[in-house]
């Protein structure tokens, strides 16, 4: 039903040293040689312990100031890194000033409250229902 299967073609010498010649040059092409190497910022360093009782691991070895200051980069936040967003999902919190400023109430004993709860009394956020079927019916 389906074709007749063709025979396979044995390629000769030649046409297998075409072959090889061609691989050979395709991975030259892409080979790249790395000669410097660095720390991946977006990757965990896990250390770890030392043991106690060797002599090589108890010597002081002088700090690499560049090192340092590469993972010291690197675990910093966004908004120390750069001075404007780099993707779109850093937009959402990148300015914490809050669009309007709550004034601290005189009467208010709790500490923290004011900072979370706006004034009742700014008719800019708060719409309170004056007359509904509840009030009415309450009252």
């Amino acid at each position: 039903m389906a074709g007749h299967p063709k025979e396979k073609v044995i390629p000769d010498e030649v046409h297998q040293n075409q072959i090889l010649r061609e691989l050979y040059l395709k991975e030259l092409r892409t080979q790249k040689l790395y000669t410097q190497y660095h720390v991946n910022p977006l990757r965990k360093i896990h250390t770890v312990t030392r043991k106690p009782m060797s002599w090589h691991d108890n010597l002081e070895e002088p700090a690499d100031a560049r090192f340092l200051n590469l993972i010291h980069h690197a675990a910093q936040g966004p908004r120390k890194k750069y001075p404007e967003t780099q993707t779109e999902n850093q937009e959402v919190g990148w300015d914490l000033e809050p669009l309007v400023s709550v004034a601290p109430s005189s009467g208010n004993t709790r500490k923290h409250s004011s900072n979370i709860n706006p004034e009742r009394h700014d008719r800019r956020l708060n719409h309170f229902r004056v007359c509904s079927d509840i009030t009415l019916y309450k009252a």
